[in-house]
């Protein structure tokens, strides 16, 4: 009898442990998780809330920005259009002169390739799509219910493809006023609203394009880590059309001030394009306060 309620005893003693080690490690990463972002809100200044930032449809500048705050992105795509292949590169230089205001200039590049079977001089020219800048303002930030909300402009001066390149340099703008609103529930889990009409004017036509984005993104951020998985749906609405695209995401930290963002694209019609793919480089110039933000 004794020796068979010490084996019962015994056989317990890997299970409390395992039991105990989860429990120690769930306490670590609660308390990495609290140091995040403690990191981001328990700072003398203006008050500022963690929020994990979309890899695609990305801010101008962390929502509650402080000033001294800034950032680089090199980011790198492709996109299957059934007809051809377009590969999409951009260089961003995202800042904060202020408190809560951000400001960001950005060279998108597009180059074409066509598939096979299709006619090379078939497919649209390659290009600097165009000169961008953006502005930014937190107008409302809260610690307590881990809310931000935010009101931005891109300006997009529109250039001739390199086919034509300078006949004329530029050849429209395009105006791209938005709404953020962002919201954190407890430690981990993330969403996002960035919604917003975008119109472009071609100069030559006179023609007038608008449509309407709604942009929603949720994500969980690991515990323990500055890393995290979650999911983009980017929505257009234009001349009675509707249009989503999903993209599943994460983000990794290689070091404290550079991070690696990769996505991949779902199309839920195939009207013009297949799967697409993108992976954003991020970078932190060293010489500022570490900022937890997504």
């Amino acid at each position: 009898m004794y020796i068979k309620n010490i084996c019962a005893f015994l056989c317990t003693i890997p299970l409390s442990i395992n039991l105990i080690a989860q429990e120690n490690k769930q306490a670590i990463n609660a308390e990495k998780d609290s140091i995040y972002i403690s990191e981001t809100e328990d700072f003398k200044g203006k008050d500022k809330v963690l929020h994990a930032e979309p890899l695609f449809i990305d801010l101008i500048r962390d929502l509650g920005a402080r000033k001294g705050e800034k950032e680089w992105n090199v980011g790198m795509g492709m996109t299957d259009n059934l007809r051809f292949d377009s590969y999409d590169a951009l260089v961003e230089y995202e800042w904060a002169p202020m408190d809560r205001l951000g400001l960001e200039i950005e060279l998108p590049f597009t180059f074409f390739s066509p598939q096979k079977g299709t006619p090379k001089d078939s497919v649209p020219s390659s290009k600097l799509n165009g000169i961008k800048t953006a502005i930014q303002w937190s107008f409302f930030v809260n610690e307590k219910y881990a809310t931000s909300m935010a009101l931005g402009y891109i300006n997009e001066i529109h250039l001739s493809d390199f086919r034509n390149f300078g006949n004329p340099f530029v050849t429209g703008n395009g105006f791209n006023p938005f709404l953020v609103i962002a919201k954190r529930w407890k430690s981990n889990f993330h969403s996002l609203i960035y919604t917003g009409p975008a119109i472009n004017y071609h100069y030559k036509t006179r023609d007038l394009h608008f449509r309407y984005d709604i942009n929603t993104s949720f994500h969980y951020m690991i515990p323990g880590t500055r890393n995290f998985v979650g999911l983009e749906f980017n929505k257009q609405f234009h001349e009675g059309d509707f249009d989503m695209t999903i993209r599943p995401q994460m983000r990794l930290a290689i070091s404290h001030n550079l991070m690696l963002g990769i996505v991949v694209g779902v199309p839920i019609n195939r009207e013009n394009q297949r799967f697409s793919t993108f992976l954003r480089v991020i970078y932190e110039p060293e010489g500022k306060k570490k900022k937890g933000h997504s």
